[in-house]
C-alpha cells in the first residue's frame, strides 16, 4: 500500500508531496492504469490493429469500406465456410448506424469479430480502471475531497 498523509490540507502520495485533490486523483489513476494494464492488453491492442481494414483489395460495392483486415483475410483463408443462416457482424461503417452486416462465411464472421473483441476488452478495462481508481481515492481523501 502506498504512503498516503494530509499535511496542511494536502497530500502526500507515492513520494509526492503538497499534491491538492485533483493531482491526487491523478496519481491514483496513472498508479491503477499501471496495476491493470498487461498482457492481456497487448493482445486487445493487437486485435484492434489487425482488424482495421488496412489491406488493398478488388472493387467492393456501395457503401462498403475500402480495404480489408487482416484478421478478416486470414480468417477467410482458414475458415472458408459457408454456413446455411447469417450471422451479424459491425465493421467501422455499420458501428456509426449501429446496423449490423450479416454475413454466411464463417470467416468472414470471426475476421470482423476479432476487433470488436479488442475494443470489448478495452472498454472493460477503463470502466475497471475508473471504478477502481475512484474506489482508492475515496478510502483516501477526506471528508468534502471525495466524489461520491
Amino acid at each position: 500500500m502506498d504512503t498516503v498523509e494530509e499535511l496542511n490540507g494536502t497530500y502526500f502520495y507515492a513520494g509526492i508531496s503538497n499534491l491538492s485533490v485533483g493531482e491526487l486523483f491523478f496519481w491514483i489513476f496513472l498508479d491503477t492504469v499501471d496495476a491493470q494494464l498487461g498482457i492481456t492488453d497487448v493482445a486487445t491492442v493487437a486485435s484492434i490493429i489487425l482488424g482495421q481494414p488496412s489491406r488493398p483489395t478488388r472493387g467492393k460495392f456501395g457503401r462498403a469500406i475500402r480495404g480489408t483486415s487482416i484478421a478478416s483475410e486470414t480468417a477467410r483463408r482458414y475458415l472458408d465456410i459457408e454456413l446455411p443462416f447469417r450471422l451479424p457482424t459491425f465493421t467501422n461503417t455499420s458501428l456509426k448506424t449501429l446496423k449490423p452486416m450479416f454475413v454466411t462465411n464463417l470467416g468472414a464472421f470471426v475476421g470482423r469479430a476479432v476487433p470488436v473483441v479488442g475494443w470489448g476488452i478495452l472498454a472493460g478495462d477503463i470502466a475497471a480502471i475508473a471504478f477502481k481508481a475512484t474506489v482508492k481515492y475515496n478510502t483516501i481523501a477526506r471528508g468534502s475531497d471525495k466524489l461520491w
